[in-house]
């Protein structure tokens, strides 16, 4: 369903602290801002297999965090477990960091925290058990992006909004084995000549930053990972374990 507002006058909030409601009377009380929805089959360029009951292949998989410092615009995981690691430690700055720091974190695995029915480990260890034994081939591939990387005056220096598209195009044309990427201790990253940047107002250095990694900053990254994956205990799977370790390898 797609939402939306009516754009009447809401009034006056209603206040029902204290107050005891008669249980038998029906008590209709308008919403503030009542939102509307609409069949998202009334969508004129959605997929014509939306609703295929035989579903559809799932091509990539995109976590995503509000990151000003660190992460570069979009990282490609290695592989399945790799991605599953970048997806466990999805998180935002809480705080500003400073030039070369990275801010204090607020975790929020796959982005699922708050809707997680039970211990976060053993949903990690679901997304884990998915490739055990599988093709890994055939496996959707997981990437991870950041509109909100910021330079050293605050600034943010990707567009963002419709722009993000550019990002979805790398990926796609990844997917198709036509764009080019670069290996970083941290996963895949777009080739500069690879992402489409025409008619952008970004300059070869902001591109060069939005695509960096910086060894250091990563190796205090990678610092705060132990105490993330503690938070469960013996619930979180010894793949990620292994991908903390790969990564502090990695970074040197």
């Amino acid at each position: 369903m797609v939402g939306g507002h009516d754009g009447g006058d809401p009034g006056p909030p209603h206040r029902l602290e204290g107050q005891r409601l008669d249980p038998r009377v029906r008590h209709a009380r308008r919403a503030p801002q009542r939102p509307l929805h609409h069949p998202a089959a009334q969508c004129p360029i959605i997929a014509p297999e939306w609703e295929d009951p035989k579903g559809v292949p799932i091509s990539a998989i995109l976590f995503g965090g509000r990151r000003a410092s660190a992460v570069p615009l979009v990282t490609e995981s290695f592989d399945w477990n790799h991605g599953v690691f970048l997806g466990a430690n999805v998180a935002s700055e809480k705080t500003a960091a400073a030039e070369g720091k990275v801010g204090e974190l607020r975790r929020d695995p796959f982005a699922m925290l708050p809707f997680c029915g039970y211990n976060m480990g053993d949903y990690m260890a679901h997304w884990v058990d998915v490739a055990k034994g599988k093709d890994q081939s055939k496996l959707p591939k997981i990437y991870y992006v950041n509109w909100f990387r910021k330079n050293a005056d605050g600034k943010f220096v990707w567009p963002g909004f419709g722009e993000n598209s550019r990002v979805l195009k790398w990926i796609v044309e990844r997917l198709d084995g036509k764009a080019e990427g670069v290996e970083t201790p941290i996963g895949v990253l777009p080739a500069k000549a690879a992402l489409d940047t025409a008619g952008l107002d970004l300059s070869d250095a902001d591109l060069d930053f939005l695509l960096s990694v910086d060894k250091d900053v990563w190796r205090e990254e990678a610092a705060l990972v132990p105490d993330h994956l503690n938070t469960f205990g013996g619930h979180t799977p010894e793949e990620l374990w292994d991908e903390y370790r790969a990564l502090v390898r990695r970074l040197g």
